[in-house]
């Protein structure tokens, strides 16, 4: 195995592999409900039964597209606040925002010549929404859990995005937000960094590998 050289500093990693949500884009349903909903009621059951339902995790795995969560929330949802909870559905990829720091983090890995890429949870609407926040050329590989139906923490999941790309998993480095995932990670035998809002961090223990 070749080292790689990075600003005259021979280092081993050469591939940053990055989650999207907390990590690229914020994803909080709490504002979304803040915005959306009138009542502390609403509130409360949307995100028990919309955000945190079966539904979520069955657009991410892509056994149903996005609109389709509302079927399945609304039969569990108060017809009152079917309103608030359609527009939930509709809107929620709106307050999907990049995190501070996280552009001029990934303009610092492709000035240090790292390969970038993004492995993240998510149903088909990411197509629509992260391009209009990152640039598609910043990234040498995206995988969508609903385009393959797999998910993290599936130790498959990390391994089809080292086989898609010919990625070797101890040239690489896997930052999500959530440990388990992390962990999932760590068992097909990638680098791998629990990010907790400081890319400051990130890239002093990314440049000590």
């Amino acid at each position: 195995m070749l080292p790689f050289v990075i600003k005259g500093t021979v280092k081993m990693i050469k591939n940053i592999i990055l989650d999207m949500g907390n990590v690229l884009l914020e994803y909080n349903p709490k504002k979304i409900l803040d915005a959306v909903c009138a009542t502390q009621e609403g509130k409360d059951i949307i995100l028990k039964e919309l955000f945190h339902g079966e539904e979520w995790i069955l657009g991410d795995k892509g056994e149903i597209i996005n609109s389709q969560r509302f079927d399945g929330a609304a039969q569990r949802v108060p017809v009152k606040y079917h309103k608030e909870l359609r527009t939930c559905v509709d809107t929620w990829t709106d307050y999907m925002l990049p995190i501070p720091g996280a552009r001029d983090f990934c303009l610092w890995a492709k000035g240090q010549g790292y390969h970038l890429f993004v492995l993240s949870n998510a149903c088909g609407k990411f197509h629509d929404y992260f391009p209009k926040q990152y640039p598609p050329e910043w990234f040498d590989g995206v995988v969508v859990s609903s385009d393959i139906h797999m998910i993290k923490p599936d130790a498959g999941i990390y391994q089809y995005i080292l086989e898609k790309y010919h990625l070797v998993a101890q040239e690489s480095i896997f930052i999500d937000d959530m440990e388990y995932n992390v962990e999932g990670a760590k068992a097909v035998g990638l680098h791998v960094e629990v990010f907790h809002n400081d890319f400051e961090s990130i890239k002093n223990q990314i440049l000590t590998l």
